[in-house]
Parts: structure tokens; C-alpha cells; sequence
């Protein structure tokens, strides 16, 4: 039997399915953790992957159950990378994060992790497919991506100790791979450079989410779109932290990816009113940006929230250079000022002039 297995896990290996083949190889290992051949593979998946054009290895035996899993894969599932992550990590720390994950099946229409909850592992698809929903501000509910075998999700929480940004739920029955973050911190203490990868590999995969999707960025091309990805900041704040303060200097533009903020205008008496509360996706910060002003108002984290932060000079550079961008903001900073400004004026005297 595990003959046959690890002659399933060279077909996929040789058709590019890089994390299929670890997961049977992580089987084989289960069954058998002295099972030389298995270890030897995972040990060659990744020169496999880093030189695609290397020559195939033997001939596999094509036993009927090795062409049935032939015959479903596709001719784009073998032209295509399917495992990114993975192809960054060396050698011997592949090898030492494979024999850390652990498989876990899941059937149609199982939740895999859950929308706000608190998240401790990242996982990767080995087989079938997952649908990422999230829920808008109307709270109605929606699907936005699909994932498929060699995808992985969840590394945010994993990294960021933050609830989960989505929903994930299987599609079809669907194996993964799941590494927790105890695992990661064990793995961490004998393989360090791991942490640095998967930082790498969560900021790619947000930033180029975030720019694609947010109407603002959708004028820049896609070498500014990178160039863009370079200098913004992710960072994560506790709740109660105050961001921009009212009357000082503001030093760069957000963007808010979880979590919640408060918007406060400070009356001349030391009285503070809210102005609006600030979801997923709203920024702030453009109002200094486009007229050179202090804050028109405080901003001040009212859940633990997940941010991206653009320092006025990557501003200078990437933004106020393209005329899209600088009417996007325009509209958005008098959209704003226009709503709030009954707050900053007060009546005058038996119905004369308001006064500032």
C-alpha cells in the first residue's frame, strides 16, 4: 500500500500539485515515519519546483488508480504554480514545516474557520476547493473568492493575532493542511528564516488584494500599484488608541482593514461629539493630505483594528502624482467636510451669523 501512495505522490509532484504530493507524503509518514523514500521526496519536491524544466525522473508504474488521478488534473492545474508559499521557503525548512502540518478533512458546506472569530492557524488546500465569504456593512453576506489546491488562507490571524477576516467554507470535500501557531513557534525556534517568509508571502497576497479592490488605487497601474505595495505599513493597534489627534499634524493616510474607529470633533469648550464611525475599508487622513491642514478631528481605535499606513512622502510620490487618485481624495475630503460641517459652526445671537 504505501508503495503505492508514494508513486501517487511522484505523479503529482512531476504534474506541479507540489502540496498534494506533501500531504501524501506526510501520510506515508503517519503510516510509516521511517519510510525512507517519502522522506527523500519531500526532501527533492523543492529543487523539483525551483527548476521546473529539470527532466522527469523514471518512468511511474500506471496503475488504475495512478491514471484516475491522472485523468483529474487539468491541463491548466499542471502548466500553472500551484504553491508560491512554499517555493520560498529552503530546503531543509520545507521538510521541518511538512512534517509539522497536519491534515484535516472537511465536507461540503463546512465552515473551516469562521468570519470574527479568533484565529491560530493557517492552512493549505491539498484537494477540492473553498469559498471565501465575508459579510459587507449592509450585513448581508457575500462570496468573494474561491480558492483551489495549493491556495492557502488564514495566515493573517496566524501572524497578526487578529480575528478571522472572512469566513472560509469547503465547497466540495476538501482536504487541508492546517499549521498552528504553537507549531509555527516551535518550527521558529530551529528554522527562524520561516517567519520572514510567510510575512513576506501575507503582505504580497494583502497589499495586492487591497490595491486591485479599493476604487481609490484602480487609476494606477500596475507597476505603481508595486511600487505602492513597498511603502505602505501594516499594523495592528489595541483598542483605545488614539490615531490622529484634532489640531495636530497628521503624518500619513490609513486604511482600515479590521476592526472599527471613531471619528470625534473637540468643541472650544474641551466637549468631544462623534462624528461617524469608521468600518473595513474607510480612509482617513485625506483631508490634511490634499490641503495641507492639522486634523479637522480626532480618530481613535474603538476595537482592536488592523491598519495600512502611507507616510506623506510615499504620498507625495505614488498619489498626489496622479490626477485619478488626487480627484479621488478631493471628493472624498469635501464629502466629508460638507457632512460635519453643522458641528463646527454655532448659532449667533437671536438668529444673526453663526459663528466658528
Amino acid at each position: 500500500m504505501l508503495e503505492g501512495y508514494e508513486q501517487l505522490a511522484e505523479l503529482w509532484a512531476r504534474q506541479g500539485l507540489l502540496v498534494r504530493a506533501i500531504a501524501l507524503c506526510k501520510v506515508i509518514l503517519r503510516l510509516d515515519p521511517a519510510h525512507e523514500p517519502a522522506r527523500r521526496l519531500l526532501a527533492e519536491l523543492d529543487a523539483r519546483r525551483v527548476d521546473p524544466s529539470a527532466p522527469p525522473g523514471p518512468a511511474v508504474p500506471r496503475a488504475r488508480f495512478l491514471e484516475a488521478a491522472a485523468e483529474k488534473v487539468s491541463p491548466e492545474a499542471e502548466a500553472v504554480p500551484r504553491a508560491s508559499l512554499l517555493s520560498r521557503v529552503g530546503p531543509r525548512e520545507l521538510l521541518s514545516m511538512m512534517e509539522t502540518l497536519q491534515p484535516r478533512v472537511f465536507q461540503a458546506g463546512e465552515n473551516i474557520v469562521e468570519e470574527g472569530q479568533p484565529g491560530s492557524s493557517m492552512f493549505a488546500i491539498v484537494e477540492g476547493s473553498v469559498e471565501v465569504v465575508r459579510t459587507l456593512k449592509s450585513g448581508r453576506r457575500r462570496t468573494v473568492a474561491f480558492l483551489g489546491e495549493g491556495e492557502f488562507f488564514g495566515e493573517m490571524s496566524l501572524l497578526a493575532s487578529t480575528p478571522r477576516f472572512a469566513t472560509v467554507r469547503a465547497f466540495e470535500r476538501t482536504a487541508v493542511l492546517e499549521l498552528t501557531r504553537e507549531q509555527l513557534e516551535a518550527l521558529l525556534q530551529t528554522h527562524p528564516s520561516v517567519e520572514d517568509v510567510l510575512q513576506g508571502f501575507h503582505r504580497e497576497r494583502l497589499l495586492e488584494d487591497v490595491l486591485r479592490g479599493n476604487p481609490l488605487f484602480r487609476s494606477l497601474g500596475s507597476e505603481q500599484r508595486e511600487a505602492l505595495a513597498r511603502d505602505f505599513q501594516i499594523c495592528t493597534r489595541p483598542a483605545g488608541t488614539l490615531l490622529i489627534e484634532q489640531g495636530r499634524e497628521v503624518d500619513a493616510l490609513y486604511l482600515l482593514l479590521r476592526g472599527r474607529c471613531q471619528v470625534l470633533h473637540r468643541h472650544p469648550d474641551g466637549s468631544q461629539v462623534p462624528l461617524r464611525t469608521l468600518g473595513e475599508g474607510d480612509m482617513f487622513g485625506e483631508i490634511a493630505l490634499m490641503l495641507g491642514l492639522a486634523a479637522t478631528a480626532t480618530v481613535c481605535t474603538d476595537s482592536p483594528c488592523v491598519l495600512l499606513r502611507l507616510d506623506w512622502g510615499s504620498c507625495e510620490r505614488h498619489l498626489l502624482s496622479d490626477p485619478g487618485v488626487c480627484e479621488a481624495l478631493s471628493r472624498l475630503g469635501n464629502e466629508r467636510l460638507l457632512s460635519s460641517a453643522g458641528l463646527y459652526w454655532e448659532p449667533g445671537p437671536r438668529g444673526g451669523t453663526p459663528r466658528a
